[in-house]
């Protein structure tokens, strides 16, 4: 499986604190049933009950600020990031480090600096349309990796989708799952 990051805008991103009360966090990951921005050839629909297993398989999810394993600033296991799926998306509840990290993200959240939320996962099931709107990639199943606040709530480069979606365009599409560099969305 490779690995996929989406970037989604989040206006809903915002700062909790109480006095005495560590800095919270709040926001959404995902958005379901909202098509992306063009990814290079293709958009993107991600729909509801799409992250149920993940979060079932996988309780250690990591929360980082632009993808950055040095930025880690809170994961599911320890209990300083909380994942919910509700009618929405995917919902995210963090509890801040008091660290420099920490501090930083807090205060550039603040000043809307940082305005976005982005997430990666492996594909385990998708299915691919052509419709009148173009081709649709639809997300039903994934493992969740990660999510992140980021700076610019934009996709990332697609110049590497968009050779996937050329091969994808040039076979059946019943064999896009047998491409090995299947829509691999550059990270990091």
């Amino acid at each position: 499986m490779k690995t996929e990051v989406r970037y989604l805008a989040t206006p809903n991103l915002e700062v909790r604190s109480e006095d005495g009360a560590p800095t919270r966090i709040t926001g959404y990951a995902v958005v379901y049933n909202a098509l992306s921005h063009d990814l290079g050839g293709f958009r993107e629909v991600i729909r509801p009950g799409t992250f149920t297993r993940s979060l079932i398989d996988n309780p250690d999810v990591r929360a980082l600020v632009e993808h950055n394993d040095l930025m880690l600033v809170g994961r599911t296991a320890a209990g300083t990031l909380k994942i919910t799926e509700d009618e929405r998306g995917l919902a995210i509840e963090l509890t801040t480090p008091n660290t420099s990290v920490g501090r930083d993200l807090v205060e550039n959240v603040r000043l809307k600096n940082y305005s976005g939320m982005s997430f990666r996962f492996n594909t385990v099931k998708d299915s691919w349309n052509r419709s009148a709107d173009g081709v649709v990639r639809e997300l039903t199943d994934v493992d969740l990796i990660e999510v992140s606040v980021v700076s610019s709530p934009a996709y990332p480069d697609t110049s590497v989708a968009v050779r996937s979606m050329k091969a994808w365009s040039d076979f059946d599409p019943s064999m896009l799952k047998t491409l090995e560099y299947k829509l691999k969305l550059a990270c990091l």
